[in-house]
């Protein structure tokens, strides 16, 4: 008796496994998520800056404890050339349906600033139960009990 079935999966053949391996390094190059930048500001690693690029006004509803506000829209030259390039800035949005952690990853990179852009943005961040600062200061997460991980 034969399957009558076709594979959708396998349709396309996996990629090689190195191949499959730099394609996997280069996506995690690129983004990150919200456990690890939680854990990363838990711990107070030095070495990143969370930017929300959103309006300042939707950054006072809720959002990420230690980042700052820097909208997409007001990244300029002058502004951007203030920034520390020696720094790995983490930009996001609302989430999936925004784009403007891509907007504001692409302006800085264009700047020369090293980036990465945290997938799912705030919505992903509220899912995985994070804490949520409001107001205008920034907060922080230092010190803050970790969320597990289910992963």
């Amino acid at each position: 008796m034969t399957n009558e079935h076709q594979s959708a999966v396998l349709a396309f053949p996996p990629a090689k496994p190195a191949t499959m391996a730099a394609a996997m390094y280069d996506k995690l190059c690129y983004h990150t998520d919200a456990w690890d930048v939680a854990q990363d500001l838990a711990n107070g690693i030095a070495g990143i800056v969370v930017i929300d690029t959103r309006s300042f006004e939707h950054y006072c509803a809720g959002h990420i404890p230690g980042a700052i506000s820097l909208p997409h829209k007001e990244m300029t030259p002058e502004r951007l050339a203030g920034l520390d390039n020696t720094l790995v800035y983490i930009t996001y949005c609302d989430g999936i349906g925004c784009n403007g952690s891509t907007k504001g990853a692409w302006k800085l990179a264009s700047a020369g600033l090293q980036v990465k852009e945290l997938l799912g943005g705030l919505d992903f961040w509220r899912r995985d139960q994070h804490l949520i600062e409001t107001g205008d200061q920034q907060g922080s997460l230092i010190n803050a009990e970790p969320v597990a991980c289910g992963c």
